[in-house]
């Protein structure tokens, strides 16, 4: 084992470091105009949204249409693409050439064009009918660059993956495409559809990224630039750090943690690894199992809640359901997921002896809590508004707000009798908002016999809006009177990282949408479901392989969400039709989406990983599929039994205990799984000591802990007890055997 030093772990802020979906890490830095265009469009960009969500109209009683504001949103955004992300490996970081700066340029009259016209289109049906010719060539522009901003920020395999499908409409009446035969369209037609309709560029993944992403990503960058990096690194090693094969467990729950601040697996990875990876490979960890670790965390960190990643927004979207109901459906497989990992390390460091590390060189718990005890705070209002206000656009607004207030509080420098002032006057200010609210006004009118949920959500109204408004006042007032300040500079970065993030994720998302567009405009959805069903011979276990290995394959050139979308519009609705939970099958399409990122070849996360562990980089992709391998189980179980989405049957409610039941089963079964992948077994001790017998005893354990954690009845041909019954039939001789064993190794 390595020798342990003894100072004091101590960590800075990490900072994003990464992209949010975007395949490549070489980017421009702007400076000069180019970059307080990116700041100041930011900032519009975000006013836009709390706008649009909030009802403001303005202040002046104009309200945007959705598909106005839509592509208000591009209009600001897309244009960037072209002079943020270079147009090939050999254009360079340094300057701006002409073509990205006409790219620029065209953009961004065609996308005004657009949006003047969009209102006229929605009232004459221009999607379906005859549009002018300059909106069509207009169309015809905006397509070429949708497909180009989808090379530059996905990288020519997003692009290929892409346009075919998005031209697909084109001749969609061909004999020779089969099952994918459908409504052929001319190429006016399918131009003024894909920009002019909200079913492709203006669709899901527009919708979700104007209706929630932003706020969320707003929030996430305002945890990253307030300090909370440090904090949740500096607890997970408060709490974590002596355990035993302590540096990966903190590795796992400061990925989980940070995985809030940047909702990107890549980004997590170059924050997170920065840190915890030195310290595993410091502790005895061999570098490409370091490396396999952080992949893991970082990947689940995208899948758990809060805060989770980009493409839960867009599920939310495609489901016709709210993020708060997919965050709650995705506890149980996050904790399964997780508890599987901490169990993989215990056992690794036991196997080999690797200790914690000591507590006088970790951070002190209660100093930790002393300096960001905030951070906690904002994410748990997050989750009330989320959960309990069910304002699931407007929770991260007021979680920034708040989260601005009171990290202004905390800078440098005394509170003084101005700042005393300034919560005042901010506080006056939200009592004169309140009382002269409509909101107000409208709870007083409510007959004496309103229900009590309707009354609270009017009173909700009446108060909210009026505490956001002063909170946003008293950071104003604190900025300009008074030491407690951020100061203008950094507001500015705030607004930048902010900014990066949306241009590449409307990058994007835009492309994507073509996507929905294509297969929404030839109608083959519905029959394609049956083609699949009747390859399946309707068995859903086989459509459900079919369905993971499509989507590893996928994952060699879409990213994330571009996966996500192909399989929701492709296999979904054959799932569905199989009778399997809509909420399950699209947590199992996310999921599969999801594991690309450390499934070799592509292995993304564990490639960035190994860069930093300074390992082979298809070593640790390998040890990070066998590290993560729970996470290639866990869908099958929650499609067989969605009670582990926490999802009831209908008409039912919610099925809580026999979710905690399952949840137990599955985590005693995981239990085993771990001893027989790492060759060490809770309870019994290091499996290498049994000798001829090892390799069939691991097998044994991972075989029934598999039996044991995967749930009876829906498509499985067991029920839950027959399950538990072959489980113990082939773990108890198989533990027998073991512990025999090893006893008597240790006895001699």
């Amino acid at each position: 084992m390595a020798d342990v030093a003894k100072a004091k772990v101590v960590f800075d802020d990490p900072h994003q470091a990464g992209p949010a979906e975007a395949e490549t890490l070489r980017v421009r830095t702007l400076a000069g105009a180019w970059r307080w265009a990116l700041v100041a469009l930011t900032g519009v960009t975000i006013f836009l949204c709390i706008n649009q969500q909030f009802g403001l109209r303005f202040f002046v009683g104009f309200t945007p249409l959705n598909t106005e504001y839509f592509y208000l949103l591009i209009l600001c955004m897309l244009p960037f693409t072209f002079v943020i992300f270079p147009g090939n490996p050999k254009a360079s970081v340094e300057r701006i050439p002409w073509y990205d700066v006409a790219l620029f340029a065209g953009t961004a009259a065609v996308s005004f064009y657009l949006m003047l016209n969009i209102r006229k289109a929605a009232e004459l049906g221009w999607e379906f009918g005859e549009p002018p010719e300059p909106i069509i060539w207009s169309g015809y522009f905006m397509w070429m660059v949708l497909m180009e901003a989808l090379r530059r920020t996905g990288g020519w395999s997003l692009l290929l993956s892409v346009l075919p499908f998005t031209v697909y409409p084109l001749f969609a009446g061909a004999e020779w495409l089969g099952p994918l035969k459908g409504n052929q369209s001319t190429l006016q037609q399918a131009t003024a559809y894909h920009m002019l309709s909200t079913e492709s560029l203006l669709g899901i993944p527009i919708q979700a990224f104007a209706d929630v992403v932003i706020g969320f990503l707003v929030f996430g960058t305002a945890l990253m630039m307030t300090g909370a990096g440090k904090f949740f690194i500096n607890l997970a090693f408060a709490l974590c750090g002596t355990f035993r094969g302590g540096a990966a467990k903190v590795c796992i729950f400061a990925s989980g943690l940070l995985g809030m601040m940047s909702g990107s697996i890549v980004s997590n990875v170059l924050t997170a690894g920065t840190m915890t990876i030195p310290t595993m490979k410091r502790t005895g960890f061999r570098a490409s199992y370091a490396g396999a670790i952080e992949a893991c965390a970082s990947t689940g960190a995208v899948l758990a809640p809060p805060v989770m990643g980009a493409t839960a927004f867009v599920m939310a979207q495609f489901m016709g359901t709210t993020y708060a109901e997919v965050a709650i459906a995705a506890i149980i497989p996050a904790l399964l997921y997780y508890a599987g990992l901490f169990m993989q390390v215990d056992a690794y460091a036991a196997r080999h002896g690797l200790r914690g590390l000591e507590r006088r060189e970790l951070p002190s718990l209660r100093q930790t809590f002393r300096e960001g005890w905030y951070f906690a705070f904002v994410v748990v209002v997050l989750i009330v508004m989320l959960l309990y206000f069910k304002r699931e656009s407007h929770a991260p607004f007021y979680a920034t707000a708040l989260l601005l207030v009171l990290n202004q509080w905390e800078q440098p420098g005394r509170w003084r009798p101005v700042n005393t002032i300034n919560l005042v006057v901010a506080v006056i200010a939200t009592a004169v908002m309140t009382a002269r609210s409509d909101d107000l006004a409208k709870v007083f009118a409510l007959p004496a016999a309103t229900p009590a949920d309707a009354l609270f959500d009017a009173w909700m109204n009446a108060l909210l809006m009026p505490m956001l408004g002063g909170m946003l006042l008293l950071v104003v007032l604190n900025e300009a009177f008074g030491e407690k300040r951020w100061g203008l500079a950094r507001y500015a970065r705030f607004l930048e990282a902010n900014g990066r993030t949306f241009v590449e994720l409307v990058g994007i998302l835009a492309g994507c949408g073509l996507l929905i567009g294509a297969f929404s405009l030839t109608g083959v959805i519905a029959s394609l479901a049956n083609d699949l069903l009747a390859l399946a011979g309707g068995n859903a276990l086989l459509l459900l392989a079919m369905c993971a290995i499509t989507s590893l394959i996928l994952g060699l050139g879409l990213t994330t969400t571009a996966c996500y979308i192909f399989l929701a519009i492709l296999v979904g609705p054959a799932l569905e039709k199989l009778g399997m939970n809509k909420m399950a099958v699209h947590m199992f399409i996310f999921y599969w989406g999801m594991l690309s990122s450390i499934t070799p070849p592509v292995a993304i996360a564990s490639f960035a990983a190994a860069g930093i562990a300074g390992a082979p980089a298809m070593k640790t992709g390998w040890e990070s599929m066998w590290v993560g391998c729970i996470i290639y189980f866990i869908p099958f179980f929650f499609v067989a039994n969605p009670a582990l989405v926490l999802q009831a049957a209908p008409g039912g409610p919610v099925p809580y205990l026999e979710a905690v039941y399952l949840v137990v089963t599955a985590l005693i079964g995981t239990m085993f799984i771990c001893g027989g992948i790492q060759g060490y077994q809770a309870g019994i001790g290091n499996l290498q000591t049994v000798g001829i017998l090892e390799w069939p005893v691991r097998v044994l354990l991972i075989v029934g802990g598999l039996v044991l954690a995967t749930p009876g009845g829906g498509f499985m041909p067991l029920g839950n007890a027959a399950m538990e019954l072959l489980a113990l039939a082939i773990l108890v001789p198989t533990l027998a055997v073991a512990l025999l064993l090893v006893r008597r190794v240790r006895a001699a």
